[in-house]
């Protein structure tokens, strides 16, 4: 033991007055250290938003780790094509070019605490998207925050006015967030009778203004154009991953489990891919 170490604190002195350089000099590096590394925590976490928002920033919980399953859909067999515009399942290498779940995304349910994510390309005057909806809104019902869903704008050429419903929804979701997203997607698919034209463009603003939207500033939204770029991105990622027709979806899971449903599958097909998922 050293000379200049005391085996107590004398009276009226602090512990800071009797330690030796050596000691305050390592116990001063360790707290701006830990100091360092909580401020950046912390904003970090401001910076994103919170936690769900941490986790919405990529497809961190969700890493693949195999790409041999994709298209080891037991249920996905020769009858899909009568539920779907698509003409094949997504290759299973291309799974690993899903882009990562994003802000600019439009999440139902809580990634935060979802088991399974649902990443559907879909559009909106196609008509098995308007079959599968409301297998998709029922999912979510029954598994609570087990299950989250985001939806990927994928318009096809041929459906007439695809591309400007989908640019209407985003405007939407611009002026209302996710919540006025969804009341207008659900009211799309409600009311559209498919095939290209199944709900007038010029009743795109009337339906904007019925959810709770100023119906000047999403006609301007709209008639400005200024997401046909965001769309035409979702319908790359979708390609660049495999997708060949809408509904196209990936179920995937926090271990890198996945699977491709391709088409307007029925609830207990779907439900059996969750479950599968959830294992």
């Amino acid at each position: 033991m050293s000379e200049n170490t005391p085996l107590i604190t004398p009276k009226n002195k602090s512990v800071f007055d009797v330690m030796t350089s050596k000691t305050s000099f390592w116990i001063g590096f360790v707290a701006g250290i830990m100091a360092f590394c909580t401020v950046g925590f912390v904003l970090m976490v401001v910076a994103g938003g919170g936690w769900k928002s941490l986790e919405a920033n990529g497809l961190n919980a969700w890493k693949v780790k195999s790409t041999a399953n994709a298209n080891a859909n037991s249920n996905s067999n020769s009858n899909s094509n009568s539920n779907s515009n698509a003409n094949a399942n997504a290759p299973a290498d291309a799974f690993n070019n899903l882009p990562p779940i994003s802000k600019d995304d439009h999440v139902r349910g809580d990634l935060s605490k979802a088991k399974v994510v649902l990443v559907e390309y879909s559009d909106f005057e196609c008509p098995f998207c308007k079959r599968f909806d409301p297998t998709m809104q029922q999912v979510i019902k029954d598994y609570g925050t087990d299950v989250a869903w985001v939806y990927r704008q994928y318009p096809l050429s041929f459906h007439e006015n695809a591309q400007k419903e989908a640019e209407a929804s985003e405007c939407a979701a611009e002026l209302g967030g996710d919540a006025a997203f969804w009341k207008f997607a659900d009211a799309i698919y409600a009311r559209t009778t498919s095939n290209g034209t199944g709900f007038a463009l010029d009743k795109l603003g009337p339906l904007a203004k019925e959810i709770g939207l100023d119906q000047k500033k999403f006609q301007a939204c709209l008639d400005s154009g200024k997401y046909a770029a965001k769309v035409s991105a979702d319908e790359q990622g979708g390609q660049a991953a495999g997708v060949t027709g809408t509904p196209g979806t990936f179920a995937l899971n926090r271990y890198g489990d996945h699977k491709f449903i391709e088409g307007a599958q029925d609830i207990s097909t779907v439900k059996a891919d969750i479950d599968a998922l959830l294992k």
